[in-house]
């Protein structure tokens, strides 16, 4: 039966108005009836594209899109409902990039430069993302979204006045606005205002109790109060509302998925032995005091500051960590190079954390000179790809510790920490000495920098100053889901500042 292009159009109708009113059913079988008749029609694929996007299948939402803009590239609405797809399968370059196809088409476009900007945050691109941001608040400047997101680029790059002046442009907009209210009692722990951080945080939870943010910020800043207790009960309550379900296999790198392959076989195994998740207090020590008087003496000996210390943990609590980094499903964070993260927003909490953490303070005064905790995680790696490039870190004090067994590792001189002798400059701010490799070499070769290589042992920690860059060593560890490398990292203090 011939079909005119008027009734295919009626057709087409009636599936966008079901669409809108959220009947999706009604509206996909409308939508295939106009691909039957015209499969060569441009907005019906582009559609059904955004109901399988709505529907969690992406794979199928980024083949339909995609298919749409080969007939038509024309249309920025379809490059921005891509770049929606991609960035729930965290492609953020690929997103990224369609958000700027949907720009060259539709200069100026609101959503596509807020968007843009939230995907170049994510790659710390730091500097682009706010043009995009200031680009829609010339144009918008009652979007209190965008202040909110602004102000957390702004945090991230180690400007915590500008992030503060940001939540608050949002909050005079929208004062109960919750990821502002979180972004600012981040802001105000960063200008070491913790009581007023702490009050804001605790009515951004007054508005939306599980808002995982604002828990996580909440730990964080609780942390640098020395309230580690209640510090990991916060994160432990993050991690239950951030990570309740999982991300589906299509968003995973594909040394996350054999991770998790490897880790439920683990557990399956292992399924007897409750410790394995727990991560309790010990009733017994768990860092080693015979470390003490001779890490002080090494600590005030050395420049630049680095110290080495072997047998940290006692055995129970080194027995204790590692069960609880292999068993926990707490590895939600997965980069590029290799490596799978936890942190304590996802989870990295546990309360013999908390007892490390009080102990390590307490054993290495000298060192610590009554620096809170500012920060933790743990790294586990892919045996056969790469480790942390070269970076500094936020803090004043590094610890960092490995845990896996020396058996794993098939090269006695590799698997740990290379650490440079030259410190990152002050005025450099957080996204230049975190994460801008280029820079960071340039800066050593200049200095005539040299390295102090720190081969892996289990139970060895290298404890050193923050500022002082490093990088992880090479890795030749066995495969097998036990031989994988793993370092637990915690930041004591704060960064000096030009």
């Amino acid at each position: 039966m011939n079909v005119s292009r008027d009734q295919l159009q009626d057709l087409f109708d009636l599936g966008l108005t079901a669409h809108q009113r959220g009947d999706m059913a009604s509206a996909e079988r409308l939508y295939q009836q106009v691909l039957l008749r015209e499969p060569s029609a441009f907005a019906p694929r582009h559609m059904l594209g955004v109901i399988r996007f709505q529907q969690g299948r992406h794979d199928a939402a980024i083949e339909l899109i995609t298919a749409a803009l080969k007939q038509n590239p024309a249309i920025s609405d379809a490059w921005i409902n891509l770049g929606h797809v991609q960035a729930g399968l965290g492609r953020r370059e690929e997103a990224a990039d369609s958000y700027g196809r949907a720009l060259a088409l539709s200069p100026g476009n609101i959503e596509a430069l807020h968007n843009r900007g939230n995907m170049l945050r994510e790659l710390k691109r730091f500097d682009a993302a706010l043009a995009d941001y200031e680009a829609v608040l010339a144009a918008r400047p009652d979007l209190a979204e965008t202040w909110t997101v602004r102000g957390a680029a702004l945090s991230e790059m180690g400007r915590p006045q500008g992030a503060l002046e940001s939540a608050d442009r949002a909050l005079k907009l929208q004062p109960n606005l919750v990821a502002a209210l979180s972004n600012r009692g981040f802001a105000l722990r960063e200008l070491a205002r913790f009581d007023d951080a702490l009050e804001t945080l605790d009515r951004a939870l007054a508005l939306q109790p599980g808002h995982a943010a604002a828990l996580a910020n909440r730990g964080k800043v609780l942390s640098e109060m020395n309230r580690l207790e209640e510090s990991f009960a916060s994160f432990r309550l993050a991690a239950s509302h951030a990570f309740g379900g999982d991300k589906p296999d299509s968003a995973k790198l594909a040394h996350e998925r054999k991770h998790n392959e490897e880790q439920a076989a683990w557990r399956a195994a292992n399924k007897e032995d409750a410790r394995i998740t727990s991560g309790e207090r010990l009733l017994s020590r768990a860092i080693n005091p015979l470390n003490a008087e001779p890490a002080a003496k090494a600590w005030a000996d050395s420049d630049p500051k680095i110290v080495v210390i072997d047998n940290l943990l006692t055995d129970e609590a080194l027995t204790a960590l590692h069960r609880y980094t292999l068993g926990s499903q707490i590895w939600h964070t997965s980069f590029p190079q290799g490596y799978l993260g936890a942190f304590p927003e996802s989870g990295f909490a546990a309360p013999l954390l908390a007892q490390v953490a009080d102990e390590l303070s307490a054993t290495f005064q000298e060192i610590f000179a009554r620096h809170p905790l500012r920060y933790h995680w743990a790294f586990k790696y892919d045996s056969t790809l790469d480790g942390i490039g070269i970076h500094a870190d936020e803090a004043a004090v590094n610890v960092n510790f490995w845990i896996t067994p020396d058996a794993a590792n098939l090269d006695g001189e590799g698997g740990g920490l290379v650490i440079w002798d030259k410190a990152a400059p002050l005025e450099w701010d957080f996204a230049k000495f975190n994460s801008d490799e280029s820079a960071a070499y340039a800066f050593l070769e200049e200095q005539g920098a040299r390295t102090v290589r720190v081969p892996y042992r289990v139970n060895r920690a290298v404890i050193f100053d923050s500022n002082l860059f490093h990088k992880t060593d090479r890795i030749t560890f066995a495969e097998g889901y036990e031989n994988r490398r793993i370092n637990i990292t915690m930041l004591y203090g704060r960064r000096q500042r030009a």
